[in-house]
């Protein structure tokens, strides 16, 4: 007995959808091996990759972001107060928090020099 799964095509043929349950728009049931759906499936695995990828990357880009305001802000070419005040209170937020973990990095460090008896 084959499994099927509900799907959807655009104009061109190509998979859009892979459903669980059959919806009005879904036109045929394919069984599992089928080259369309395994296209449509390897597809979405790599596209659910380039996702996760550039959302790392966005992170990255937020201390890049970051670390340009602290140059622009130490070269006097900005001041904090000339960006608008949420801005300012997001970079303030993660400054404080910057500085509670350099803050509690030094604790730890200090800590791990202690000798014991």
């Amino acid at each position: 007995m084959p499994i099927s799964r509900e799907i959807v095509r655009d104009a061109s043929g190509r998979i859009v959808k892979l459903l669980a349950e059959k919806p009005p728009e879904a036109s045929e049931e394919l069984r599992p091996g089928d080259p369309d759906l395994l296209e449509f499936l390897a597809h979405a695995r790599s596209s659910a990759g380039l996702q996760n990828a550039l959302a790392a990357s966005d992170l990255d880009m937020i201390r890049v972001l970051e670390d340009v305001v602290a140059v622009l802000i130490d070269k006097h070419i900005i001041v904090l107060t000339d960006l608008p005040p949420q801005a300012q209170q997001k970079l303030a937020r993660r400054y404080e928090l910057r500085s509670k973990l350099s803050d509690l990095g030094e604790i730890v460090a200090d800590a791990d020099e202690m000798a014991l008896p």
